[in-house]
């Protein structure tokens, strides 16, 4: 299995608030919430509206962003920031431009969870 690698996208990554990150995905209607962290991380709590996609399963993840529309708005998160900025990175370098990572991931997370 290959695992995908960064150059210099990741420095063009949307760091949010939750604050910010919330507000916009609640505002906009065809916004998608993705979690990337593992489903038994998803199964112990998520943010409501969240699709799990694992992105340590890297062929299912980048089959998923390839399916995804890119003139929506993705809004990422993990446990603490670092693989949802990976997740908004590839999504970068595949066409996706408008991937906003929740800073500080759930474990910061001040919002309503499942």
């Amino acid at each position: 299995m290959i695992f995908y690698t960064f150059t210099y996208k990741i420095l063009s990554v949307m760091n949010i608030s939750q604050n910010d990150w919330w507000e916009k995905a609640q505002a906009d209607a065809s916004a998608m919430i993705i979690d990337v962290r593992t489903p038994e991380e998803f199964n112990a709590g998520y943010i409501p509206g969240a699709i799990n996609v694992n992105i340590f399963e890297q062929e299912d993840f980048l089959n998923f962003v390839e399916s995804l529309d890119k003139d929506k708005n993705y809004y990422v998160y993990c446990r603490s920031g670092a693989r949802s900025g990976n997740a908004c990175g590839i999504m970068n370098d595949m066409g996706i431009e408008n991937a906003f990572n929740l800073t500080g991931g759930i474990l910061d997370w001040q919002g309503p969870t499942q």
